[in-house]
Protein backbone atom coordinates (compact mmCIF):
# COMPACT_ATOMS: atom_id res chain seq x y z
CA UNK A 1 0.00 0.00 0.00
CA UNK A 2 1.51 3.71 -0.90
CA UNK A 3 0.73 5.71 2.23
CA UNK A 4 0.15 10.01 1.16
CA UNK A 5 2.23 12.14 3.67
CA UNK A 6 1.33 15.86 3.20
CA UNK A 7 4.08 18.33 3.40
CA UNK A 8 2.87 21.98 5.05
CA UNK A 9 5.75 24.01 4.09
CA UNK A 10 3.61 26.16 1.79
CA UNK A 11 1.24 26.60 4.59
CA UNK A 12 3.74 27.66 6.88
CA UNK A 13 5.28 29.76 3.62
CA UNK A 14 1.91 31.82 3.57
CA UNK A 15 1.50 32.19 6.86
CA UNK A 16 4.67 33.72 7.69
CA UNK A 17 3.57 36.60 5.22
CA UNK A 18 1.98 38.33 8.08
CA UNK A 19 2.04 38.08 11.95
CA UNK A 20 -1.37 36.99 12.24
CA UNK A 21 -0.60 32.66 12.35
CA UNK A 22 -2.85 31.88 9.52
CA UNK A 23 -3.49 30.01 8.04
CA UNK A 24 -2.16 27.64 10.84
CA UNK A 25 -0.05 24.83 10.16
CA UNK A 26 -1.47 22.43 13.02
CA UNK A 27 -5.03 23.23 11.89
CA UNK A 28 -3.35 22.44 8.31
CA UNK A 29 -2.24 19.13 9.25
CA UNK A 30 -5.58 18.58 11.43
CA UNK A 31 -7.84 18.73 8.60
CA UNK A 32 -5.40 16.77 5.94
CA UNK A 33 -5.30 14.32 8.70
CA UNK A 34 -9.02 13.94 8.68
CA UNK A 35 -9.18 13.40 5.68
CA UNK A 36 -7.25 10.50 5.22
CA UNK A 37 -3.93 11.56 5.16
CA UNK A 38 -1.49 8.95 6.38
CA UNK A 39 1.26 11.21 7.59
CA UNK A 40 2.59 15.27 7.44
CA UNK A 41 6.37 16.08 6.66
CA UNK A 42 7.90 18.80 6.93
CA UNK A 43 11.26 20.77 5.57
CA UNK A 44 12.45 22.84 7.75
CA UNK A 45 15.19 25.31 6.66
CA UNK A 46 18.02 27.05 8.81
CA UNK A 47 16.12 30.50 7.56
CA UNK A 48 12.84 29.15 8.69
CA UNK A 49 11.21 30.38 5.56
CA UNK A 50 8.47 28.36 5.96
CA UNK A 51 8.50 25.83 8.32
CA UNK A 52 9.81 27.25 12.13
CA UNK A 53 11.15 25.10 14.66
CA UNK A 54 8.49 26.05 16.71
CA UNK A 55 5.94 24.14 13.71
CA UNK A 56 7.78 20.91 14.30
CA UNK A 57 7.71 20.75 17.76
CA UNK A 58 3.51 21.92 17.46
CA UNK A 59 2.89 19.08 14.97
CA UNK A 60 5.24 16.57 16.87
CA UNK A 61 2.62 17.29 20.28
CA UNK A 62 -0.35 17.36 17.90
CA UNK A 63 0.81 13.99 16.16
CA UNK A 64 0.86 12.30 19.57
CA UNK A 65 -2.82 12.54 19.51
CA UNK A 66 -2.94 10.63 15.94
CA UNK A 67 -1.74 6.91 16.88
CA UNK A 68 -0.28 4.92 13.62
CA UNK A 69 0.46 9.25 11.62
CA UNK A 70 3.94 9.29 10.31
CA UNK A 71 5.98 12.21 11.22
CA UNK A 72 8.74 12.73 8.33
CA UNK A 73 11.17 15.48 9.07
CA UNK A 74 13.10 16.36 5.70
CA UNK A 75 16.35 18.59 6.08
CA UNK A 76 19.77 18.09 5.45
CA UNK A 77 21.83 16.93 8.37
CA UNK A 78 24.82 19.15 8.27
CA UNK A 79 22.50 22.38 8.56
CA UNK A 80 19.32 22.20 11.33
CA UNK A 81 17.75 19.07 10.65
CA UNK A 82 19.65 16.38 12.67
CA UNK A 83 19.11 18.70 15.93
CA UNK A 84 15.37 18.44 15.41
CA UNK A 85 15.67 14.92 15.02
CA UNK A 86 17.44 14.46 17.95
CA UNK A 87 14.79 16.60 19.83
CA UNK A 88 11.36 15.35 18.03
CA UNK A 89 12.22 11.58 17.44
CA UNK A 90 10.04 11.45 14.03
CA UNK A 91 8.96 8.19 12.88
CA UNK A 92 11.17 9.02 9.71
CA UNK A 93 14.21 11.28 8.60
CA UNK A 94 14.55 12.31 5.00
CA UNK A 95 18.03 13.35 4.61
CA UNK A 96 18.49 15.62 2.07
CA UNK A 97 21.29 17.67 0.47
CA UNK A 98 19.88 20.98 -0.31
CA UNK A 99 22.27 23.99 0.24
CA UNK A 100 20.64 26.73 2.74
CA UNK A 101 19.90 29.17 -0.07
CA UNK A 102 18.17 26.79 -2.60
CA UNK A 103 14.79 27.27 -2.68
CA UNK A 104 13.95 23.83 -3.11
CA UNK A 105 15.26 20.53 -3.51
CA UNK A 106 16.82 19.65 -6.52
CA UNK A 107 19.14 16.72 -6.59
CA UNK A 108 19.52 13.57 -4.44
CA UNK A 109 22.82 12.23 -2.49
CA UNK A 110 26.29 11.84 -4.14
CA UNK A 111 27.03 8.40 -1.98
CA UNK A 112 30.79 8.72 -3.66
CA UNK A 113 31.39 12.22 -2.31
CA UNK A 114 29.16 11.58 0.69
CA UNK A 115 28.36 8.19 1.88
CA UNK A 116 31.67 8.16 4.31
CA UNK A 117 30.62 11.30 6.41
CA UNK A 118 26.64 10.32 6.16
CA UNK A 119 27.23 6.85 7.53
CA UNK A 120 28.09 7.77 11.50
CA UNK A 121 24.80 10.09 11.12
CA UNK A 122 22.37 7.33 9.69
CA UNK A 123 23.73 5.10 12.78
CA UNK A 124 22.99 7.69 15.11
CA UNK A 125 19.60 8.57 13.87
CA UNK A 126 18.87 4.54 14.02
CA UNK A 127 20.03 4.39 17.32
CA UNK A 128 17.43 7.16 18.24
CA UNK A 129 14.77 5.08 16.69
CA UNK A 130 14.25 6.67 13.44
CA UNK A 131 13.59 5.46 10.04
CA UNK A 132 15.94 6.59 7.87
CA UNK A 133 15.69 7.73 4.47
CA UNK A 134 17.89 9.24 2.00
CA UNK A 135 16.97 11.40 -1.22
CA UNK A 136 18.14 9.84 -4.15
CA UNK A 137 18.36 9.84 -8.13
CA UNK A 138 16.91 7.14 -9.99
CA UNK A 139 20.40 5.71 -10.35
CA UNK A 140 20.37 1.78 -9.27
CA UNK A 141 24.24 1.80 -8.67
CA UNK A 142 23.38 5.07 -6.22
CA UNK A 143 20.66 3.41 -4.17
CA UNK A 144 23.16 0.55 -3.87
CA UNK A 145 25.51 2.33 -2.52
CA UNK A 146 22.84 3.44 -0.04
CA UNK A 147 21.78 0.34 1.26
CA UNK A 148 25.69 0.00 1.83
CA UNK A 149 25.86 2.82 4.20
CA UNK A 150 22.82 1.81 6.17
CA UNK A 151 19.52 3.78 4.73
CA UNK A 152 16.37 1.87 5.67
CA UNK A 153 14.70 3.84 2.73
CA UNK A 154 15.42 5.69 -0.20
CA UNK A 155 13.23 8.83 -1.04
CA UNK A 156 13.37 8.96 -5.04
CA UNK A 157 13.42 12.61 -6.30
CA UNK A 158 10.35 13.11 -9.17
CA UNK A 159 10.98 16.45 -10.86
CA UNK A 160 12.56 14.63 -14.09
CA UNK A 161 9.37 12.42 -14.04
CA UNK A 162 7.31 15.26 -13.24
CA UNK A 163 8.88 17.40 -16.25
CA UNK A 164 8.70 15.22 -18.63
CA UNK A 165 5.37 14.02 -18.07
CA UNK A 166 3.25 13.86 -21.20
CA UNK A 167 6.56 14.20 -23.51
CA UNK A 168 7.64 12.00 -25.86
CA UNK A 169 10.20 10.97 -23.32
CA UNK A 170 7.87 10.00 -20.56
CA UNK A 171 8.16 6.12 -21.42
CA UNK A 172 11.90 7.19 -21.12
CA UNK A 173 12.39 8.39 -18.11
CA UNK A 174 9.55 6.76 -15.82
CA UNK A 175 11.92 3.63 -16.91
CA UNK A 176 14.73 4.94 -15.18
CA UNK A 177 12.72 4.94 -12.03
CA UNK A 178 11.58 1.88 -12.31
CA UNK A 179 14.47 -0.01 -12.69
CA UNK A 180 15.78 2.49 -9.71
CA UNK A 181 12.97 0.65 -7.89
CA UNK A 182 13.90 -2.79 -8.91
CA UNK A 183 17.75 -1.73 -7.50
CA UNK A 184 16.31 -0.67 -4.21
CA UNK A 185 13.93 -3.83 -3.88
CA UNK A 186 17.27 -5.74 -4.80
CA UNK A 187 19.07 -4.45 -1.91
CA UNK A 188 16.16 -4.73 0.82
CA UNK A 189 15.53 -0.75 0.77
CA UNK A 190 12.17 0.84 1.12
CA UNK A 191 11.09 3.27 -1.43
CA UNK A 192 9.39 6.66 -1.30
CA UNK A 193 8.84 8.85 -4.13
CA UNK A 194 8.59 12.93 -4.13
CA UNK A 195 8.88 15.72 -5.59
CA UNK A 196 6.45 17.49 -8.17
CA UNK A 197 4.21 14.77 -8.07
CA UNK A 198 0.17 15.73 -9.03
CA UNK A 199 -3.23 13.94 -9.37
CA UNK A 200 -2.51 13.56 -12.94
CA UNK A 201 1.06 12.44 -13.34
CA UNK A 202 0.67 10.06 -9.80
CA UNK A 203 -1.22 7.42 -11.06
CA UNK A 204 1.18 5.84 -13.70
CA UNK A 205 4.34 6.92 -11.56
CA UNK A 206 2.25 4.32 -8.72
CA UNK A 207 1.15 1.60 -11.00
CA UNK A 208 4.50 1.09 -13.03
CA UNK A 209 7.19 2.04 -10.40
CA UNK A 210 7.26 -1.32 -7.92
CA UNK A 211 7.19 -0.96 -4.23
CA UNK A 212 6.02 2.88 -3.44
CA UNK A 213 5.68 2.89 -0.08
CA UNK A 214 5.08 6.70 0.56
CA UNK A 215 4.57 9.87 -1.57
CA UNK A 216 5.38 12.97 0.39
CA UNK A 217 3.41 16.07 -1.61
CA UNK A 218 3.31 19.85 -0.80
CA UNK A 219 3.46 22.13 -3.58
CA UNK A 220 0.85 20.41 -6.30
CA UNK A 221 -1.57 19.63 -3.14
CA UNK A 222 -1.88 22.95 -1.42
CA UNK A 223 -1.96 24.54 -4.73
CA UNK A 224 -5.01 22.12 -5.37
CA UNK A 225 -6.51 23.21 -2.29
CA UNK A 226 -6.58 26.61 -3.21
CA UNK A 227 -9.44 25.57 -5.98
CA UNK A 228 -10.57 22.34 -3.97
CA UNK A 229 -10.39 22.72 -0.35
CA UNK A 230 -8.11 21.29 1.35
CA UNK A 231 -9.98 18.45 3.00
CA UNK A 232 -11.37 17.15 -1.10
CA UNK A 233 -7.75 17.62 -2.18
CA UNK A 234 -6.47 14.99 0.17
CA UNK A 235 -9.45 12.51 -1.03
CA UNK A 236 -8.15 13.27 -4.32
CA UNK A 237 -4.66 12.23 -3.88
CA UNK A 238 -5.84 8.92 -2.00
CA UNK A 239 -7.43 8.52 -4.94
CA UNK A 240 -4.64 8.81 -7.03
CA UNK A 241 -2.55 6.79 -5.49
CA UNK A 242 -5.62 3.88 -5.00
CA UNK A 243 -6.41 4.84 -2.09
CA UNK A 244 -9.34 5.70 -0.02
CA UNK A 245 -10.15 7.45 2.76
Amino acid sequence: MTRLSVNLNKVALLRNARALGIPSVTRAASIALDAGAHGITVHPRPDERHIRIADVHDLAALLKQHPGVEYNIEGNPFENALDLVREVRPHQFTLVPDDPGQSTSDHGWDLARDGERLGPLIEEVKALGVRVSLFMDPLPEAILRAADIGADRIELYTEPYAAHFGSKREDEVLAQYTAAARAAQSAGLGINAGHDLNRVNLPRFIGEVPGVLEVSIGHALIADALELGLAATVREYLAAIGQRA
